[in-house]
């Protein structure tokens, strides 16, 4: 092997940023000298694996700027477990045409049902398909853009809510707003509105939202704007925490009551 033109084919791929491409040459010259490939075959294999490295190397990058609370994908989501949801339904999701059409995903269910994991792994497939995603709790957004109102900031802090084509907000519900909160919320919402796509989840049915955000109209000004181009997946089924618990061996039934406290319970 010529070591002047392998300098030079080293020192190009360099120049060219095609790092991969550069690190495997060796071994997929030494391979194609075995099996003897047509050159574009032989360039076509050097290429893909330049690309597949990139597309890797993106896809962690958006994860970790995604901010997600773990890494679980939508083939380890125990559709079994959860015989309410139509597992067509988030199959049709993982196309992504919901973030083509700027449209919403509203996850509904109380804790412990997979709420989260499926907004986790319909966020992972967006990065796959090459947007880019981020994960908040209703309650650190809250908390974040109040502070930004105080602060005179909230312009400036919004953008790092509106950047991304998929914004995840997890456990709205769990904690009632006061007015600024469910202001900002709005805005938010808003400022998304037919620009990004939201996946939500939340533990509280649309008709309880006028108590979430301690005010039915701006509750129903929200649902407009989200429920516009949305998709609602109710969850209704057992806790997968409960499960795992059972399982475990850690969950057992309540005791049965002693005597005197079924007699006191039966007023005998």
């Amino acid at each position: 092997m010529n070591h002047n033109v392998m300098d030079r084919l080293h020192a190009l791929l360099t120049e060219l940023s095609l790092v991969q491409a550069d690190a495997l040459l060796e071994g997929t010259l030494e391979r194609a000298a075995k099996e003897e490939p047509a050159y574009p075959d032989f360039l076509l294999d050097l290429l893909s694996m330049e690309k597949e490295f990139r597309t890797s190397r993106i896809l962690q990058t958006r994860t970790r700027m995604a901010g997600l609370p773990y890494l679980k994908t939508l083939a380890q989501f125990d559709f079994s477990f959860q015989p309410s949801i139509d597992e067509r339904q988030i199959k049709d999701m993982q196309t992504l045409r919901f973030i083509a059409d700027y449209g919403n995903v509203i996850l509904l269910g109380p804790p412990g049902v997979g709420k989260t994991h499926l907004a986790v792994g319909l966020a992972i497939e967006a990065m796959r398909g090459g947007y880019g995603a981020y994960f908040v709790t209703a309650n650190d957004l809250i908390n974040d853009l109040g502070k930004a109102v105080r602060e005179g900031k909230l312009e400036q802090r919004m953008r790092q809510y509106t950047r991304s084509k998929v914004l995840i907000i997890d456990e709205v519900g769990y904690l009632p707003l006061d007015p600024v909160g469910a202001t900002v919320f709005f805005q938010l919402v808003s400022a998304r509105y037919e620009r990004g796509s939201i996946i939500l989840t939340s533990n509280k049915s649309y008709t309880d939202w006028g108590t979430v955000f301690g005010d039915q109209t701006i509750a129903a000004a929200i649902l407009d704007r989200l429920l516009h181009h949305s998709t609602t997946v109710n969850i209704r089924g057992d806790s997968y925490r409960l499960k795992e618990r059972k399982k475990a061996g850690l969950f057992s039934p309540a005791p049965p009551a002693r005597d005197e406290e079924a007699a006191h319970a039966t007023g005998a």
